[in-house]
């Protein structure tokens, strides 16, 4: 079965559709053309969160006005981090390149 794009309100649906008839994911994916997982998935988040859990907040970060001075200071340091170890990566690299470029040049120039 492939997913397909619901919203919140299908999802609830789904949801109580489920719960209604004995939580029966199997015939609830049939019926509403989406995949067993998901329907266990969207009932477990909505048993533990209720209505919030059928969110999706994939690939949504929170805006910087709503961060406490806490998370900017924690989501600056992450940014640093990884600048950092591109960084690092680059400084590696280039030795490498370097002493590649330095064994390239003795080798030829003893066949000389």
């Amino acid at each position: 079965m492939t997913s397909r794009k619901t919203t919140k309100e299908e999802r609830l649906e789904i949801v109580n559709y489920c719960l209604d008839h004995d939580s029966n994911y199997k015939e609830t994916a049939q019926k509403f053309g989406c995949s067993y997982a998901q329907v266990y998935n969207w009932c477990r988040k909505y048993k533990l969160k209720g209505l919030e859990g059928l969110n999706d907040n994939r690939g949504r970060k929170p805006s910087e006005d709503s961060l406490t001075e806490l998370e900017k200071a924690n989501r600056k340091i992450k940014e640093l981090e990884r600048r950092l170890e591109i960084s690092q990566n680059e400084s590696e690299f280039l030795k490498k390149l370097r002493e590649l470029e330095r064994s390239w040049l003795q080798e030829n120039l003893s066949k000389d």
